[in-house]
């Protein structure tokens, strides 16, 4: 890696087609990037699905990678990764093949044109924090100065985790 790296947490999800297909495929082209390694990655998480119910459950996980990119062009290639895995344009929170988010760059705050780290939801969606309690549940969000583990265990999480599933079956 040629710049300083860099621990970024991400939430991947998967509600069409093979759902682990999706999200292995996700984790190879991460893994594959320039200056980028995942880490660690969560067991898989069934969870009902958020914003739009009439619709397939979510398969999420977490992941953990290190990466010297900059925030913009990690989210560049994050969006890349999700159109060549075919991800369809629809509703905000409707049906999707991949859906790649950059939740949390540890030590860091971004706020600019089309990226917001830490993620502006990530507090209140059960399908985001459990994966990442997982493996970051001392990761500390540097907005609220609140764990992962903490976050994740207060009574405004909104959704529901209706299944674990082992990573190899992801």
């Amino acid at each position: 890696m040629n710049r300083r790296a860099s621990r970024v947490f991400l939430s991947l999800g998967s509600n069409v087609g093979d759902r682990g297909r999706y999200l292995r495929d996700a984790l190879a082209e991460l893994d594959a990037l320039a200056d980028t390694r995942v880490r660690a990655v969560s067991q898989g998480y069934e969870t009902e699905p958020w914003g739009e119910p009439d619709q397939p459950e979510f398969l999420n996980i977490a992941a953990e990678i290190e990466t010297a990119l900059a925030p913009h062009e990690l989210l560049n290639a994050v969006k890349a990764i999700e159109r060549r895995l075919g991800r369809s344009a629809g509703s905000k929170w409707g049906p999707r093949e991949i859906d790649v988010d950059v939740v949390l760059w540890e030590g860091a705050e971004v706020s600019a044109p089309g990226l917001c780290v830490p993620h502006p939801e990530f507090r209140r969606r059960a399908f985001v924090l459990e994966p990442l309690r997982e493996i970051a549940g001392n990761v500390v969000d540097p907005v609220t100065g609140a764990t992962v583990a903490e976050l994740a265990a207060r009574p405004e999480v909104e959704g529901r985790v209706l299944n674990k599933v082992k990573l190899d079956r992801v």
